[in-house]
């Protein structure tokens, strides 16, 4: 019989640096340039202190409070040819990255509030944001193309845009489809106050904290900072660990900065059992409800 090597328990099989840029990009055509550039080097600061996968705030090359659906479409590109899309190609490739940004996508005469994946290799997928929230729905049809989970060399990326994480669908879905980590580009608005716990976390954190845990699933969430047209932001950005917990800090409600994470994406897989008994995935009751919970788009993946 030949002798099997030893297993190392506490070898990373899947590890990444992710990364969540927070800051303040500003609406309107004449600052597109601005955002960009601002855009673009943070992804350079990202990746020069090694980040492998980096998540963008919502709509950050763009701005986000438009006044106007004419507004709206002036800010709009296709994906994956539009300028955005290319750029975020053109430096994954430079740099080995992949990146999870968020445009305003023009298909015809829709719009939408659109999540995009590149990676070193070119443009991977999109995900266009099933709820909108307040003005939205002005500018934007509601995403018509069902939830996106992507395989990479590093993992299964899932993808979500913002106000998705108020509805607890959304992460028990993606993480059924497979996901190894859910990144959520975000521009988490001020609401009727209090605003931040006593510890300056905001619903908002909370909330992916707890999907992340029930699920035992990644969620690293890049919000934006700063006021724009009478809307404030939350910032607040993380990036939740398996059990929920943040695997760093909570980015604070006015920095400009990126959080980072060292992780294992295969955790998600192989997370612990909680005891001899019970399992969150293993424990739910999917012979009185649909594992997929009537989703359709996909079929489920074991864990």
């Amino acid at each position: 019989m030949t002798e099997q090597p030893e297993v190392d328990s506490g070898a990373r099989v899947s590890p990444v640096r992710v990364a969540v840029v927070q800051f303040e990009p500003h609406v309107g055509l004449e600052n597109l340039k601005a955002n960009a550039a601002a855009v673009e080097e943070r992804l350079t600061a990202a990746a020069d202190d090694g980040a492998g996968l980096i998540v963008l705030p919502e709509l950050a090359t763009t701005g986000y409070v438009f006044e106007s659906r004419e507004e709206a479409f002036a800010h709009a590109e296709a994906v994956p040819d539009g300028r955005t899309v290319q750029t975020f190609v053109r430096l994954a490739a430079e740099r080995n990255l992949y990146i999870v940004g968020c445009v305003v996508e023009r298909d015809g005469e829709r719009l939408y509030d659109t999540a995009v994946l590149v990676g070193p290799d070119g443009y991977i997928g999109r995900y266009r944001k099933t709820h909108l929230w307040n003005t939205e729905k002005l500018w934007f049809t509601p995403g018509d193309e069902g939830f996106s989970v992507f395989d990479t060399r590093i993992g299964r990326i899932g993808l979500l845009v913002c106000w998705d994480i108020w509805f607890p669908e959304t992460a028990r879905i993606v993480s059924q489809m497979g996901a190894d980590i859910i990144c959520i580009p975000t521009g988490w608005v001020w609401t009727p106050p209090p605003l931040y716990d006593s510890s300056g976390v905001c619903m908002a954190a909370h909330l992916t904290i707890t999907a992340a845990h029930v699920n035992n699933v990644f969620i690293a969430t890049a919000d934006r900072i700063g006021q724009e047209r009478g809307a404030g932001f939350m910032g607040n950005s993380l990036i939740a660990g398996t059990n929920g917990w943040p695997v760093d800090r909570i980015a604070g409600p006015d920095e400009d900065t990126i959080i980072y994470a060292d992780i294992d994406l295969s955790e998600t897989r192989t997370a612990p059992i909680w005891n001899q008994l019970n399992d969150l995935h293993r424990d739910r009751r999917t012979d009185l409800y649909d594992q997929m919970l009537g989703y359709r788009g996909a079929a489920p993946l074991p864990r």
